[in-house]
């Protein structure tokens, strides 16, 4: 009788057993990534999905404190960086872009009688299929040209589409003149100079109140004083008002200064040194067109600044609902951002936003926001002995508590931008001593630089990727183009010059 119960119990037992020692039963399958199938040939060599911190985020969960981060504002879409050539050489290239779907960028000698020219690039925003743009000097002058500036600059009102050619000419003077047609017809050069010496200049816009102008205009330039000097326009840069302390009369922040850029809301901001030099970088915000300027600092306590010859170079930009997205490279010589929703008074934990991607260190800042909370980070970045690359890190959900950030490298392995020893730390080549960024009325960001190895301007953008602008998706995929796009190249894309 024992025997038989034992067997019945043995009978029942035996599918858990069989579990226990590998029978045909499979470990359940981990759940799909998100990442596996986000491009359709994977994702490019030259691209990372990471937090921050170069925290890998294929291979880590997006489950934090036990829900999923990448869902809404933070979902990942497949990127991929490129650059297209615009046919000459390029040095502290400034950019602008009008709502005709132009872009524009300096060249430092190439205009009319050795001028600055101003560079149009037409049909490069919105390509598709074949690479087909045109990369034109527009600059011709109804009187004679401009002599070449030391620091050329270009800057497009975002109001009104005025495009602002200013330029500085050898520490005696600034000038400016502009187009409010796509630069098909100039005005005459209005005199922009005070009683300060002039270097490291800027320009920008608010729609602040003026008097007969839709626009309000201020420029700030290193005068050799503890602090900027600042002076505006009320009618569109034909006149300019006194020169005015671009920082608190006794703060000693020094007079070099980032780009300054408007609000929606009126106000300009800039970013350079705090006070009293010290160990970290602040944001200047005036809220009355130029006239007065308070401090803001930043928060750099356990980042620190860089101590490199371009160390001024704290950048800030609006996005349309007036946040502002800041950024600036420690003293490790990488590249970290921080956030304010109530116009800099106060500022988020800062984020090192680099990606998992090996790099040495990083240089010349620059960032461009789009829609509330989606902003693009440019810099280059050293990814092995003085291999020099260009980079863009997107953000589409500034305000999580986990971003996710994109990075796109806008060159391939083998094609380097520059190859100097420390090349992002100095003055070198054609990126001078800034680089600019911006993103279109589509959302998509274009990053202003040089190739300096065949000495050539380049805009780099993505192929492919999430829209900065409107509502959150993918934007119209564009040609990848690269080392066939450039004047060097046998094939020279399709475009012209």
């Amino acid at each position: 009788m024992r025997t038989a119960a034992a067997a019945v119990v043995l009978l029942m037992m035996a599918p858990m057993l069989s579990g226990c020692f590998g029978g045909d039963e499979k470990a359940p399958e981990a759940p799909d990534s998100v990442f596996d199938s986000l491009c359709p040939d994977g994702i490019a060599n030259n691209v990372w999905y990471h937090y921050a911190n170069a925290t890998d985020a294929v291979n880590t969960s997006s489950t934090f404190n036990g829900t999923d981060v990448l869902v809404g504002d933070n979902t990942p879409f497949c990127a991929v960086g490129t650059y297209y050539g615009i046919g000459m050489s390029t040095f502290e290239p400034t950019i602008g872009i009008t709502s005709a779907d132009n872009l524009y960028i300096t060249s430092w000698g190439n205009g009319q009688s050795g001028s600055t020219a101003i560079v149009r690039c037409s049909n490069m925003i919105g390509m598709t299929g074949t690479i087909d743009y045109d990369c034109t000097d527009v600059y011709d002058p109804p009187t004679i040209p401009v002599a070449n500036s030391n620091d050329p600059y270009v800057y497009v009102d975002p109001w009104t589409d005025r495009i602002m050619k200013f330029d500085m000419h050898a520490l005696l003077g600034m000038t400016v003149e502009w187009s409010d047609d796509e630069g098909n017809s100039w005005s005459p050069p209005t005199v922009a100079t005070g009683w300060s010496v002039q270097d490291h200049q800027t320009i920008a816009s608010s729609p602040y109140s003026a008097l007969a102008h839709p626009t309000t205009w201020v420029f700030c330039v290193n005068g050799n004083y503890p602090y900027p000097v600042c002076a505006a326009s009320q009618d569109g840069g034909a006149t300019w008002g006194p020169e005015v302390p671009g920082a608190p009369a006794s703060c000693n922040s020094g007079g070099l200064t980032g780009h300054m850029i408007g609000a929606n809301d009126g106000n300009f901001y800039r970013g350079n040194h705090g006070c009293d030099g010290g160990e970290g970088y602040s944001i200047y915000r005036s809220t009355n067109g130029g006239l007065t300027w308070t401090e803001h600092p930043l928060p750099t306590a356990t980042t620190g600044k860089a101590d490199t010859w371009n160390a001024e170079e704290a950048q800030v930009h609006p996005d349309e609902e007036n946040n502002l997205h800041a950024m600036w490279n420690g003293l490790d010589n990488m590249p970290y951002y921080s956030y304010s929703r109530d116009e800099g008074d106060t500022w988020s934990e800062p984020l090192m936003i680099a990606p998992p991607a090996g790099l040495v260190g990083t240089g010349f800042p620059a960032v461009a926001a789009g829609a509330e909370g989606r902003v693009a980070f440019a810099y280059l970045g050293d990814s092995g002995n003085d291999t020099w690359n260009g980079y863009i890190s997107i953000i589409t959900d500034a305000f999580s508590e986990n971003p996710l950030i994109t990075t796109v490298q806008l060159n391939a392995f083998g094609d380097p931008l520059d190859t100097t020893a420390d090349c992002g730390y100095n003055r070198c080549g054609g990126f001078g001593d800034f680089i600019d960024i911006l993103v279109d009325q589509h959302g998509r960001p274009w990053f202003g630089l040089s190739h300096n190895l065949v000495d050539e301007g380049i805009f780099g953008t993505i192929s492919i990727g999430p829209s900065l602008r409107g509502p959150l998706a993918p934007l119209p995929e564009m040609p990848v183009g690269g080392p066939a796009t450039l004047a060097s190249s046998p094939s020279g894309g399709n475009m012209t010059v």
